[in-house]
């Protein structure tokens, strides 16, 4: 019995020093959390009218630079880096998917959409893919490209598809690039929401 709470304390005590030794390390990062950001969906563009089927908004798909949380500046040799103390609330992907079926539900489509699993029987399926979604250093404008696609859900076949694409002036530090980001993407937001109808 000794030698069992001998044990028990001799690793009880081993437990306390690696805690003790995560928050030493933790509290030694130096600097503070990067400051969290949003996009909004776009409202007030008027109704999107027409159309009437079921449409599935699938997730955008990204190369892996653009699927992350990190605001990204592209300098003009091409090369890319993060805008440091700033993040995203989710992956780029993830927030263009849920911005984008915001704006076609705020265009008087709140039935007719939705996402992959959500028990729905679609009529469409609308495909995108996120080209560019960055501040572009050169021009100091944000950049925001997406090509759709409108594929019908029983045949498979691509009905329509464009590249949508908008450029805003941008700030440099966090909360101008982010704003100006996010106004980008609504613009391409309601031109794919109106082009999809």
């Amino acid at each position: 019995m000794p030698i069992l709470s001998s044990l028990l304390r001799g690793r009880l005590r081993a437990l306390s020093l690696a805690a003790a030794g995560s928050l030493l390390l933790a509290g030694c990062g130096g600097g503070s959390a990067p400051t969290t950001y949003d996009l909004s969906a776009p409202r007030d563009f008027g109704r999107i009218g027409g159309g009437g089927g079921v449409l599935i908004v699938a997730q955008p798909t990204a190369v892996q630079a653009l699927d992350s949380d990190r605001l990204i500046v592209k300098d003009s040799s091409g090369a890319l880096s993060f805008l440091g103390g700033a993040q995203w609330a989710d992956r780029v992907p993830n927030l263009v998917q849920t911005r984008l079926i915001q704006t076609f539900e705020n265009g008087s489509r709140i039935a007719a959409v939705g996402r992959p699993g959500e028990r729905i029987v679609p009529d469409f399926q609308l495909n995108t893919d996120i080209r560019a979604f960055n501040i572009d250093a050169a021009s100091g404008q944000a950049v925001v490209e997406i090509t759709a696609k409108l594929i019908g859900d029983r045949t498979g076949k691509v009905q329509r598809a464009k590249l949508f694409s908008a450029r805003v002036p941008a700030g440099a530090e966090g909360a101008g690039a982010a704003q100006a980001l996010d106004q980008a993407l609504s613009q391409v937001l309601i031109q794919i929401a109106r082009w999809a109808r």
